[in-house]
C-alpha cells in the first residue's frame, strides 16, 4: 500500500483508538486498545521515516534525520509536564491523542515516495509526485524536462531487477541483506535493552516518574547534537559502535560507585542514557539507508521489533538483583558491548545514494572495510 496510505491510516487509528481508551470500563479492554494504538504508533514512525529518507537528498539526509528526531524529545518533555499537571490518566489520554486528528488531516498533503511508485510499476503516479514536489520547491521548469522516458532511463536497472512482492524471507535470503539484518537485530535489541535498563536504574535512586521523563527528555538535546556531529564526520558505523560502547562504559562505571553517592550515580546513568539516545537516533537513520527501497518498510519493521523485545526483557533482568546487586548492570552493559561489535560489521552509508533493489545492496556491500575502526 506504499508509505503515504499506511501513514494516513495509522494516524486515524491512533486518534480513534487512543481517544476511545479514555472511556473504556475495564482494564482488559484498555490493554487491547493500547496494543492496537501501539501498532498505529509503529506505523506512524516507520512510514514517516521511510518517506523522509526517500525524499531527502543524500547530502541533507543526516541533518534532516537528526533534527526531526528532536520532536520526539519535545514530546517527551511536554508529556512529563502534562502528566504532572493533569494527574488523571483519562484526561491525559485525551489530551495526548486528540492532536492525532490534526496530524491525520495534513498527512493527505504528503506525496507518496516516487522511488516506491517506480519500483511498483506506477511510473505515471511517480512522475506526478515528482512534478508536484518540484513545483513546491519553485522549480516549475522541471515539468518540461522530466518525462516518463527520462524517469525510466534513470531507473531502468532498478525496474528490471525488481519484482512485485517481497516478504520477510527476503531479509535473510541473500548474503549481504542477511548480514545487515542479523547485525541490526542485535543493535536494535541492545539499544532498547540498555535504554530501559538505565531508566529503571534511575527509579532505584528515588527519582519520580515525572522527573525521569523530564530528565530523559532534557538529556536528549546534547545527545542528538552529538549524534549529528558524529554522523556527519565519523560516519554511521563508527558512530553506532561508539555510542553503544560508551553507554556500556557508563553502565559499568555505575557498578563501582557506592549506593550512598546517588548524585554521582544519577549523573552516570544520565550520561549513559545520552549515548543510548544517540544510538537510537543513529540506528533509525542507518537502518533506513542500509535496506533497499523494495525492502525498507519490511526491514525497518522487522529489526525495530527487536527493540520492543529489548524493552520487554529489560524489567525481567532486574530479578538478577537478588543473586548479585551488580548483575543487572553487567547484563545491560554486556548487551551494549556485544552490539557495538556487531555494528562494526555493517557497511558504511555516509554520503552514499539509497539502494533501491536487493541487487544494489549485494553489489555495494560486498566490501566492509573495518579500517576506520
Amino acid at each position: 500500500y506504499g508509505r503515504r496510505s499506511v501513514l494516513i491510516w495509522s494516524y486515524l487509528q491512533l486518534g480513534v483508538l487512543g481517544c476511545s481508551s479514555a472511556f473504556l470500563p475495564s482494564y482488559s479492554t484498555y490493554c487491547a486498545f493500547r496494543f492496537l494504538s501501539g501498532m498505529a504508533v509503529s506505523g506512524v514512525i516507520l512510514n514517516g521515516f521511510s518517506l523522509k529518507v526517500e525524499w531527502i537528498p543524500t547530502k541533507q539526509r543526516t541533518l534532516v534525520g537528526t533534527l526531526t528526531s528532536f520532536f520526539f524529545t519535545f514530546g517527551q518533555m511536554i508529556l512529563a509536564g502534562l502528566a504532572y499537571w493533569l494527574r488523571d490518566w483519562r484526561k491525559l489520554q485525551l489530551v495526548v491523542c486528540l492532536p492525532q486528528f490534526l496530524f491525520f488531516s495534513y498527512t493527505w498533503w504528503f506525496s507518496e515516495s516516487a522511488r516506491w511508485l517506480v519500483l511498483n510499476r506506477r511510473s505515471e503516479d511517480a512522475l506526478k509526485s515528482l512534478h508536484r514536489v518540484a513545483r513546491v520547491n519553485g522549480k516549475k521548469d522541471i515539468e518540461n524536462t522530466l518525462t516518463l522516458e527520462v524517469l525510466h532511463s534513470h531507473m531502468k536497472k532498478e525496474m528490471d531487477s525488481s519484482r512485485s512482492t517481497f516478504t520477510a524471507y527476503d531479509l535473510l535470503r541473500t548474503r549481504q541483506i542477511r548480514r545487515i539484518s542479523i547485525c541490526l537485530m542485535v543493535v536494535w535489541f541492545a539499544t532498547s535493552f540498555a535504554y530501559y535498563g538505565l531508566a529503571m536504574d534511575l527509579q532505584k535512586f528515588g527519582v519520580s516518574i515525572y522527573q525521569i521523563q523530564l530528565i530523559f527528555g532534557a538529556m536528549d538535546f546534547p545527545a542528538k547534537l552529538g549524534a549529528l556531529g558524529m554522523l556527519s564526520y565519523l560516519g554511521r558505523r563508527v558512530s553506532q559502535a561508539t555510542c553503544l560502547f560508551v553507554s556500556a562504559l557508563f553502565i559499568f562505571a555505575n557498578i563501582l560507585v557506592p549506593a550512598d553517592m546517588q548524585t554521582v550515580r544519577t549523573i552516570l546513568a544520565c550520561l549513559g542514557k545520552c549515548f543510548t539516545s544517540a544510538s537510537f537516533t543513529t540506528v533509525y537513520l542507518y537502518t533506513g539507508e542500509l535496506y533497499p527501497t523494495v525492502l525498507r518498510q519490511t526491514g525497518l519493521g522487522f529489526v525495530s521489533t527487536m527493540a520492543r523485545v529489548g524493552s520487554m526483557a529489560a524489567p525481567a533482568v532486574l530479578i538478577l538483583d537478588e543473586v548479585l546487586p551488580a548483575l543487572p548492570s553487567v547484563v545491560y552493559g554486556g548487551a551494549a558491548v556485544l552490539a557495538s561489535v556487531f555494528a562494526c560489521f555493517l557497511p558504511e552509508t555516509l554520503n552514499k545514494p539509497l539502494p533501491d533493489t536487493i541487487e544494489d545492496v549485494e553489489e555495494n556491500g560486498s566490501e566492509t572495510n573495518l579500517a576506520p575502526l
